[in-house]
């Protein structure tokens, strides 16, 4: 009985701290801010009850509209050209190479480094490296920065977005492979699987909760990408570039928008939460067919 009360006592001296600093930092903030979103509050002095002015405001504004239309074309075109690479990287990595520890090793490297630094790298490389190296070769499609156009500034984010993800999902489905019995692979190989039918035969369905995996922690992240775009074009140009994060940062910190951005905050949470459900719901019943 001693024991169990020592024990009981150590939980709680573990549980409750931890308890206290989510609650201040995470559940604390997010009701004030779900609070400040009936006001006209803008981040400073007094502010008024609008009641849901701010959200009927949010469906008439076209540049919330604008941001939510560029993150999401940026989270799916992302989403599937990092789970594409990763997934024939990890393919790759699985065999029978020389080296591949290193090579895993290497891979995971750019995962390491923070967001706001790769980006300011790449920034330096498509305004300054890329146009110097396409005046070296004559190339005026490479002579100006990508980041400049409107048209094309994003596939800037894109790439800087997938280099970094890559590692991680690179990572989660090497996991997975290596779950798949020899068993598996030499019936195979004795009913003829080979190539793209071996892997859409017997590699993926065995994969798919990685799969899984992967496409909902991917998609959540590039909704919620905030540091790429700061670094490389702050919602340049033109407001082409504008996530829905970074919107709600820009304007509701020094835009005098606060109550204005909360309530975009809280129905962008929503509609995260809803697309993760939706997610998960989909490719479970694809795993429970499988």
């Amino acid at each position: 009985m001693k024991k169990m009360n020592e024990k009981k006592r150590t939980f709680l001296w573990m549980t409750i701290p931890i308890m206290i600093l989510f609650f201040c930092f995470n559940t604390l903030p997010l009701i004030r801010g779900m609070i400040y979103s009936f006001t006209n509050f803008k981040g400073f002095g007094s502010y008024e009850w609008v009641g849901l002015r701010n959200y009927i405001n949010l469906f008439r504004d076209a540049r919330v509209g604008n941001s939510y239309l560029f993150t999401f074309k940026l989270a799916i075109v992302t989403t599937i050209v990092v789970n594409v690479i990763s997934m024939i990287m990890a393919l790759a990595l699985n065999g029978k190479i020389k080296g591949k520890s290193f090579f895993r090793g290497a891979y995971f490297l750019p995962n390491v480094l923070g967001a706001l630094v790769v980006g300011y790298i790449f920034n330096y490389l498509f305004t300054y490296i890329i146009p110097a190296f396409g005046k070296v070769i004559g190339s005026s499609a490479l002579q100006s920065s990508i980041l400049a156009s409107e048209n094309n500034a994003w596939i800037g984010i894109v790439i800087v977005c997938a280099w970094q993800s890559i590692a991680m999902n690179t990572i989660i489905y090497i996991s997975g492979l290596q779950t798949i019995p020899e068993d598996v692979f030499e019936a195979g190989a004795l009913d003829g699987a080979t190539g793209f039918q071996k892997f859409k035969s017997l590699i993926f369905p065995l994969i798919l909760p990685f799969f899984t995996i992967n496409m909902v922690l991917c998609v959540k992240n590039f909704l919620m990408v905030f540091d790429q775009i700061m670094a490389l074009t702050k919602g340049g140009p033109a407001q082409s570039t504008e996530s829905i994060s970074y919107l709600i940062y820009n304007n509701g910190m020094s835009g005098g928008q606060f109550g204005f951005q909360c309530a975009n905050a809280v129905i962008f949470f929503i509609v995260i939460v809803i697309v993760s459900v939706t997610q998960m719901n989909i490719l479970g019943k694809k795993e429970e067919q499988l």
